[in-house]
């Protein structure tokens, strides 16, 4: 009987003079880089090998999208969503932030009017604007503790024919995973409206309660998927968002040619990140596996502790890495500032939206948890 290889995720790492974007902000500061979405574990040592594999071939000239990797993108919808794609569906791109401003792009005109959620990932707000497109913030409801798009609202709007909607799921921040009956009204929001949906998928590999499950929701009709470019990558769940790998699954192919990369424009992905994300989505679920329970450990102690911090509040996390920290209740002039003087560096609320919160990456080893922790509960209790 094969044993199961059990993955080291406590490891602290050194990624000082690798260039990190994350750990060279704070360089030479006493202050624990906990911000930017990327991960500090020990990429899966079968992605190690394949890269190592291809380093090793001496040339690295132009290089075409292997045809197994939209196969196996393929079998991985059918086995994880129960959802039928043609691989010919597949659209690979070297990241999802450039996604957004070629769907942009590619179904909008300056002055269209694009709805985005009003708490989201910065680049949705700033696709529409570097095409002089105007944002319609959807609003934001809480529904049994999670953040969510205002769909009573939504619903209320006036039909935009072939106009654009922007949606996150996971929702990023907050983590919260669309349940099937928000999927299916939202589908029929948007085919009533006959909007095309870009939905932004890339944490869907990151459910951390086994009692939730994650649903593209292009896989809910033939109507809604023709409707649809659903956006994914291997980046943040395998932590591969330095080789530039990411693809859309579009069903449509008019939408599809439009979305289709023109070298001159945006370029082909690269050698490394092709072999990386083969790797990925062939040999490692099991490493993802051990990585999420790794991460809901890391999620039930975080909200466990700051819960018990006087003036902050954490809401469950069922997705991602990320924590969505409400600390209006401390009424400071400048939290990013504040908690960059306690030691910690996360994400500053506003930037997504709502200054009233702080994003904290938990992706990391639980000892730089518990000392994120401290350093924060020393500075609150200081000003209490």
């Amino acid at each position: 009987m094969k044993m199961t290889e059990v993955f080291d995720f406590d490891q602290e790492i050194d990624r000082s003079d690798t260039h990190s974007v994350k750990w060279e902000k704070y360089r030479g500061r006493d202050i624990l880089p906990m911000w930017v979405a990327d991960t500090d574990f020990a990429v899966a040592p079968q992605i190690q090998q394949a890269l190592r594999n291809r380093v090793e071939h001496p040339v690295y000239g132009y290089t075409q999208v292997p045809a197994r990797l939209p196969e196996l993108i393929a079998e991985r919808m059918r086995r994880l969503y129960q959802w039928e794609i043609d691989p010919r569906w597949v659209v690979m791109l070297p990241g999802v932030i450039g996604a957004f401003y070629l769907a942009c792009r590619a179904t909008s005109e300056p002055g269209d009017l694009i709805y985005v959620p009003e708490v989201v990932y910065p680049p949705f707000s700033n696709g529409p604007r570097h095409y002089s497109m105007k944002n319609q913030k959807m609003p934001m409801s809480i529904r049994d503790q999670r953040m969510v798009i205002d769909m009573d609202w939504l619903e209320q709007q006036p039909p935009r024919p072939d106009r654009m909607l922007m949606f996150c799921n996971p929702q990023n921040p907050g983590g919260a995973v669309y349940r099937e009956d928000e999927l299916c009204r939202l589908a029929r929001i948007v085919e009533q409206q006959q909007l095309i949906l870009v939905s932004d998928e890339i944490h869907c590999d990151l459910i951390l309660d086994r009692d939730r499950r994650h649903i593209p929701i292009a896989s809910l009709n033939a109507q809604i998927e023709q409707r649809s470019i659903t956006l994914m990558a291997p980046s943040k769940t395998f932590n591969l968002a330095g080789l530039g790998c990411a693809f859309a699954i579009i069903a449509n192919d008019r939408l599809r040619r439009s979305m289709s990369v023109n070298p001159y424009i945006v370029p082909h992905v690269s050698i490394l990140g092709l072999a990386a994300a083969e790797a990925a989505y062939e040999f490692c679920d099991e490493w993802n596996r051990q990585q999420c329970e790794y991460l809901a450990a890391n999620r039930d102690y975080l909200i466990d502790a700051i819960n018990r911090i006087p003036g902050l509040r954490l809401a469950p996390i069922e997705s991602t890495y990320l924590a969505w920290i409400d600390v209006s209740a401390l009424d400071l002039e400048n939290p990013p500032q504040f908690f960059e003087n306690a030691g910690v560096g996360m994400s500053p609320g506003h930037e997504f939206g709502d200054s009233n919160f702080m994003r904290l990456n938990f992706g990391c080893p639980r000892s730089r948890v518990e000392r994120a922790v401290e350093r924060i509960r020393n500075a609150v209790e200081a000003i209490r």
